[in-house]
């Protein structure tokens, strides 16, 4: 008999784990480790997922490497700081920009899926948390349950809505929690 999949739950980083910086109400990621804020609460929210066993694993795509604006290096300080704090069980990223047509650049459900190969993980088991349309996006073409932190930006939402919308990762994370109580 075959075992059961692993539980995760994928994170977007920024956004969801980290502050964004705001232009004309739009999100762009910290230029620098010095610009790197979690969001408040973030540690807590993380702990009680794992606590019910979940994988954490970041899903992250940063194109301004592909576009010259920011180092490999500077993401990588970021992504060391991340692992350095938070209980993350892996960063998955896409440096690429829509131009290069990658399977890996959300809304492709590349990152989601290369994890699920390499840990085992069930996916429809599983859940994205994402604040953007390209995050909900691919946990929808992956087959996860979404969940759709809406911040407000200017840009558009996601075309089929979200398993769950909300405005915080703590009550993204308390949904969760729920969901998993109801099915045991």
């Amino acid at each position: 008999m075959m075992q059961p999949g692993r539980r995760a739950v994928f994170l977007d980083r920024d956004g969801v784990l980290n502050e964004v910086v705001l232009r004309v109400g739009k999100p762009y990621p910290p230029a620098s480790l010095a610009e790197f804020r979690l969001i408040p609460g973030v540690e807590a929210c993380l702990a009680d997922l794992k606590r019910l066993g979940f994988l954490l694993i970041v899903v992250t795509n940063q194109p301004d490497v592909a576009r010259g604006t920011q180092t490999t290096e500077t993401v990588n300080e970021m992504h060391a700081f991340l692992a350095s704090c938070l209980p993350i069980d892996d960063i998955c990223v896409c440096f690429h920009d829509d131009n290069n047509r990658c399977i890996c650049r959300k809304p492709q459900p590349g990152l989601v899926l290369q994890a699920a190969q390499k840990y085992g993980i069930e996916v429809r088991e599983s859940f994205l948390i994402g604040d953007r349309w390209r995050d909900i996006e691919a946990g929808q073409r992956a087959k996860c349950r979404t969940v759709f932190i809406n911040n407000g930006y200017n840009e558009r939402v996601p075309e089929v809505p979200a398993d769950f919308e909300t405005n915080s990762l703590r009550s993204a994370v308390d949904w969760i929690v729920m969901h998993v109580q109801e099915r045991s």
